[in-house]
């Protein structure tokens, strides 16, 4: 078959997405060819913007274009709660529900052991280092629910808990196995309500 090698080139790079097989990558491919020139410059331009301005916040390890981040200087939020949670799509998530207003602290990652992933490769160090310096009174355990994530919430609890602070899980208002991400904002709006302790 042929097909041009600039085109064959972006088909190739959008199959490295997440999610994004051989025909949604021709058919993205063919949509970026029908657009302007323009309109082409923006998108590779925003790409190129957000891996240039992307940071991690110092506090919070989430994504930020500066540090600290927004959700850490916000004074409206509540600093003794602080939701912790795998991945900087999650805290996304949680935002669009309107219906957490504490802080955050982001692992970037679960445990997974058979993957080589220890606490070591997470930011858990930060997160208890945080709370040994901060008025917390309570972290929301939100990793998702699948093995990795729960593995993730009991080490984690185990190690709060000697802290002397009080340690909740989101509810199984959500799917096991499921991430957080794909979850509608009711759904994860009541499972941070309806939240346990552990």
């Amino acid at each position: 078959m042929y097909c041009p090698k600039s085109l064959s080139e972006l088909i190739k790079e959008l199959t490295r997405l997440p999610g994004i097989g051989e025909k949604t990558a021709q058919r993205l491919a063919f949509h970026i060819l029908k657009t302007s020139k323009d309109r082409a410059k923006k998108l590779a331009q925003s790409i190129v913007d957000v891996k240039e301005s992307i940071t991690y916040c110092s506090v919070c390890c989430n994504i930020a274009e500066e540090d600290p981040c927004g959700i850490c200087t916000d004074p409206r939020r509540e600093k003794d709660i602080i939701c912790v949670v795998e991945e900087p799509k999650d805290v996304f998530s949680i935002e669009k529900t309107n219906g957490f207003r504490g802080n955050y602290h982001v692992l970037l990652g679960a445990l997974s052991p058979l993957d080589g992933i220890g606490p070591d490769d997470l930011r858990i160090k930060e997160l208890l280092e945080r709370l040994k310096s901060n008025k917390t009174k309570e972290v929301i355990i939100a990793t998702n629910l699948s093995m990795e994530g729960e593995a993730t919430a009991t080490y984690i609890a185990r190690l709060v808990k000697k802290l002397g602070i009080r340690v909740t899980r989101i509810a199984h208002g959500l799917p096991v196995g499921g991430d957080l991400e794909y979850a509608d904002e009711v759904t994860l709006s009541k499972s941070i309500e309806g939240r346990r302790d552990m």
